[in-house]
Parts: C-alpha cells; structure tokens; sequence
C-alpha cells in the first residue's frame, strides 16, 4: 500500500491567471481542494515540497494529508498540470476523502517471474496494452502498483483482466469486458522461422 504523504498548504485569496501567475513567481503552485459535498478551496503550495512528492512515483495513487492553517484535510490528487516547454507544475486538484470512501485511481503495473514465461524464454515480446489499470479502491487500501505473473505465457498468448488477482478491497472500474493487458508476440526471427506463428490480435483495439 502506498504510504500516505503530506503536504502544508495556505488559502490563496484570488483566482484568475494574474494571480496563478504571481503565486508561481514566489515559487507557489495554485490548487483547489473540492468534493465531499463541500465548497471547493483555493489554496497553494509550496513548489518544491510539490516536486518531491511528485517524485515519489506514486504521488496520484496516494492518500495526501492536507495541512491548511492547522486544519487537516485527507485528500487524493486527481490532476496534476504541467507547464508544456518546462514540466514544471502548474495547477493541482485535490479530491476531499474521508474514511470508507472508495475511489478510483490509475495503478501502474509490474510484470514478474519473466524468466518463467515460455513465450518469453524462446525470444519472444511482452507487447504491454495497459500500464495502467483503472481501479476502484478502499481509500486506505491503495496499492503502489498491481504485480502480474507471466509464468506459463507462451507467445501467443494474452493477459487479460480476468489472469490478474487483484488485493483486497481493489476492483477493476471496466466491467463490461475482459480486457487485454499484454500479449506475448513472436520476434520477426521467430515469425520467418515459424511461418505460421500468429497472435491472436485482442490487444490492437485497446487503448
């Protein structure tokens, strides 16, 4: 599970571009803390205390303790903009949670146990559909990312939701279809050597 982060913040007395602008010249990045039913708050925050949760890796599928004036808030990022030519950032949303809450998050995958696969041992590809899956989660169940295990996979072969054991209190936001993940492809070698080698394809119309 992700580690819960923290991040102090102060109200910000005007909005409009004028005044993202000046905040951004102290160095101070503008945000908003809304849901819950409750009116949004603009704050902003420290640039460089951003960047070094940002740099965590998993800064958008953390819970984030808001610090406002003493005030504390729980909260999850739900954007981050970055300025086009620089990256730095520029604006950052923040969802108000509170316990029991679900909600859904975007957790990068990993895949293990590689050496296992046999489409992998012979040559073959791991051509990755998703990096990410969109999940609906207890909010004090986040995980850091979700672990998929290759063993067995042969080139060929497809991962679809439906091979991937999700952790407790974690589900997948798509219902209505088994997914694709990551096939296993034959390299061009393998496909001249094998001349009737194919893939079966269910990967091309994901996105």
């Amino acid at each position: 599970m992700s580690d819960q982060l923290t991040l102090s913040a102060e109200t910000r007395e005007r909005a409009g571009k004028g005044a993202s602008r000046e905040l951004r010249r102290q160095n101070r990045i503008p945000a908003v803390i809304y849901g819950n039913k409750q009116d949004p708050e603009l704050i902003h925050v420290e640039e460089k205390a951003l960047i070094k949760l940002l740099m965590t890796g998993h800064f958008s599928n953390s819970l984030v303790q808001i610090d406002l004036s003493g005030k504390q808030q729980m909260t999850i990022p739900k954007d981050v903009a970055f300025h086009p030519v620089t990256d730095r950032p520029t604006h950052v949303d923040f969802l108000r949670i509170v316990k029991g809450d679900k909600v859904e998050v975007n957790v990068p995958v990993v895949f293990i146990n590689e050496e296992a696969s046999p489409g992998l041992k012979r040559g073959g590809v791991l051509n990755i559909v998703r990096h990410e899956l969109e999940l609906i989660c207890d909010n004090d169940k986040l995980p850091d990312d979700i672990q998929i295990d290759v063993s067995g996979f042969d080139v060929g072969d497809s991962i679809h939701i439906s091979n991937v054991k999700l952790p407790a209190g974690s589900e997948s936001k798509i219902t209505d279809r088994d997914f694709t993940i990551a096939t296993i492809v034959a390299p061009s070698a393998m496909k001249s050597s094998d001349g009737d080698t194919t893939v079966d394809g269910e990967g091309e119309a994901e996105a």
